[in-house]
């Protein structure tokens, strides 16, 4: 299939956070938007620990000599780059961005004007996506445009390792 042109004003977000379900969810919706003529915007999000520093003696590690922004930049740029490579010559053009905060609000504003927002899972089970948070399902709740959760890809094992 032919390449489309790209209107400008009409723009797909991708969450991506450096996971195998986000590199899944970037590859879906760069095809989607090379098919509808979309714009495509990936967007990371990132955030200081709710506990950061010294708590009972722990000092948790510091990303990058610690700044967080770069970290996330760094394996959004990454991600990015890898998903590209194996698009097999897709002309879609990816903007990125990085932005402090809580995932689930980060990609919810991204994508206000959005025609659609495109998240990965992680594929925790029910007990600890019940625990965790679920990103994707906060997403589907509260976005201002359709959502599409790719699955985690499933893991295959090759009959020649049995």
């Amino acid at each position: 299939m032919k390449d489309l042109p790209v209107d400008q004003t009409d723009r797909i977000v991708v969450g991506v956070d450096g996971s195998a379900g986000s590199e899944a969810a970037l590859h879906w919706a760069m095809e989607y938007a090379r098919q509808v003529g979309a714009s495509l915007s990936a967007v990371a999000a990132w955030q200081y620990p709710s506990m950061y520093g010294y708590s009972w003696g722990y000092l948790p590690s510091m990303p990058d000599g610690g700044n967080f922004a770069i970290s996330a930049e760094k394996c959004l740029e990454e991600t990015v780059a890898r998903v590209v490579k194996n698009q097999n010559g897709s002309t879609v053009q990816v903007a990125t961005r990085s932005v402090e905060g809580h995932p689930a609000q980060v990609l919810t504003d991204a994508a206000r004007d959005a025609r659609l927002l495109v998240v990965g899972t992680r594929g925790h089970g029910t007990f600890a996506g019940v625990l965790l948070g679920s990103v994707s399902q906060h997403c589907v709740q509260h976005a201002s445009c359709p959502v599409v959760v790719v699955p985690q890809p499933v893991a295959t094992s090759d009959p020649a390792d049995e």
